[in-house]
């Protein structure tokens, strides 16, 4: 009997690379893509994808500081604060006290913020229902297991 590799066997070091180098090809694109149909639908609601995604992180964890805002998108202090300031002349953030850190002021959507992102996060999610191909729960697991292991992989890339 012929020696063959089971397809759930781990991929030793060199296949993993050329593998793995497959999917940044493809994330790329995709990535771009998305930013693009992101910002088209944004355009009626006068928001910025960087707003967009200030007020997304704040709906999914909760009132946060810009450090932890920037940690968890993995971008830099600045650009958040930049962010959170264009959030706040539009009325869709506000800062509040912190508890836990007197000089860092948490940041939380307002009303409108909230109302605001629950629409395009809506109206996101009408147009990912279209994805189709077959996908299941499993593809999408494994699909979110490898891209974790990527950003991992790249931890210790600076931010700043």
């Amino acid at each position: 009997m012929e020696n063959v590799k089971d397809i759930d066997d781990p991929l030793p070091p060199d296949a993993l690379a050329r593998r793995l180098t497959e999917v940044y090809d493809l994330v790329g694109p995709l990535y771009r893509r998305a930013q693009r149909s992101v910002e088209q639908g944004l355009a009626a609601d006068g928001l910025s994808v960087g707003v967009r995604a200030v007020l997304t992180l704040l709906h999914r964890g909760g009132p946060m500081t810009v450090p932890q805002m920037a940690r968890a998108q993995a971008i830099s202090r600045q650009f958040v604060q930049r962010m959170v300031n264009e959030a706040a002349a539009q009325d869709l953030v506000e800062s509040v006290p912190n508890p836990a850190h007197r000089r860092s002021s948490l940041i939380r959507p307002t009303d409108r913020g909230r109302q605001t992102i629950t629409a395009v996060l809506d109206r996101e999610h009408r147009i990912l229902r279209q994805v189709g191909g077959g996908l299941t729960d499993a593809d999408i697991g494994t699909c979110l297991r490898v891209l974790g292991a990527m950003v991992t992989a790249l931890d210790h890339v600076d931010e700043d």
